[in-house]
């Protein structure tokens, strides 16, 4: 299978490269950039990959449809709408990291994402790939953005069994700096990550509107969440600290079962036993989500606690994971299962 990867000099499209290098089911891949790239070495454009012989080409949507099977999409948002709309009115199979096409609402896109929105026609031919529950995958595959996809995997047990007071939601999510992507920025600066902690984007982070959306496909009852986010000194991770009040009491034994068997049949997720959390350690470097659930009957208040590498089940790894079942292959093809330890 060839395939297309548009935009593989972020850190998103760098570890995606490298997963499509060791996927068996890809036999070539065909890099673009922008409309106006100059052909560029790989090894220019990721100087990590000097060895790679790829070259960057300039992205024309007739060409990218007549080389390949399917294209990634790891370009910003904004940028991803006004490339792929050919590809997408095709129904040529894409998947999407960017944000541009994970909201059917465009209006709530331009408000989150300060720019106007892909048409209405073309939202609507996109689905969002939370690859665990959305299996119902078109030709257009939204990959949800990193804090979406730990918040989320993290909350479904409890809030498609309506185990929560939908209005006591409250997210504590944290993330390594890669999160950020590579643009420069004081905030980003050695000085200003190391030995600190820094709250960001607050009640304004451009993932909220996508975990909502998802949830209310869930259970409309829930109106809102509280979300906020922190940048951490580490390169990779995502810990999403979750609190919600139980709607009856209940027991961390019982929570941990409900949540097993939501993910009986997912090789991704991992549900820790009663009593124990996971660090960023337990996931770096894999495609897993791991969960920690604990009940205090004090507070009636449920935390679950929600790890995942940004950049792989984040990002990257996911796209392969959605890839993989939109050609119906094996979810765990081309994915690496066990973390980076130490």
């Amino acid at each position: 299978m060839q395939v297309a990867l548009i935009g593989v000099s972020g850190y998103s499209g760098t570890v995606l490269y490298r997963l499509l290098k060791q996927h068996p089911a890809v036999d070539q891949i065909n890099l673009y950039g922008h409309v106006d790239q100059v052909v560029t070495p790989l090894a220019t454009v990721v100087p990590a990959y000097q060895k790679e012989t790829a070259m960057v080409r300039p992205f024309v949507a007739t060409t990218v449809m007549t080389e390949n099977d399917v294209a990634f999409f790891a370009t910003s948002a904004g940028v991803t709408q006004t490339l792929a709309l050919p590809l997408l009115k095709a129904d040529f199979p894409v998947i999407d990291l960017s944000g541009d096409f994970r909201l059917q609402d465009p209006a709530s896109y331009t408000r989150w994402y300060h720019r106007p929105a892909a048409e209405v026609a073309a939202l609507a031919k996109a689905s969002y790939g939370l690859a665990e529950f959305n299996h119902h995958l078109t030709a257009y595959v939204a990959n949800p953005g990193c804090y979406a996809t730990a918040t989320l995997l993290g909350l479904a047990p409890v809030v498609q069994n309506h185990l929560i007071d939908p209005t006591s939601i409250v997210v504590d999510a944290k993330s390594g700096l890669s999160g950020a992507g590579k643009k420069l920025a004081a905030t980003s600066q050695f000085t200003m990550v190391n030995d600190n902690l820094q709250l960001y984007k607050l009640n304004q982070h451009q993932h909220i509107p996508e975990i909502m959306q998802q949830l209310q496909a869930w259970w409309p009852a829930i109106p809102a969440l509280e979300f906020t986010t922190t940048l951490i000194p580490v390169t990779r991770g995502i810990m999403s600290s979750i609190y919600v009040k139980a709607a009856q009491p209940t027991t961390t034994a019982a929570l941990v079962a409900q949540y097993q068997k939501t993910y009986q049949t997912s090789p991704f997720v991992q549900v820790l036993p009663a009593g124990e959390l996971p660090t960023l350690k337990t996931v770096v470097g894999s495609n897993n989500c791991a969960l920690g659930i604990n009940y205090n009957p004090v507070t009636k208040t449920i935390l679950i606690v929600s790890v995942i590498d940004n950049l792989m089940k984040g990002a990257a790894g996911q796209a392969i994971q959605n890839f993989n079942q939109l050609m119906n292959l094996p979810q765990t093809t081309g994915l690496p299962t066990l973390p980076t330890f130490p």
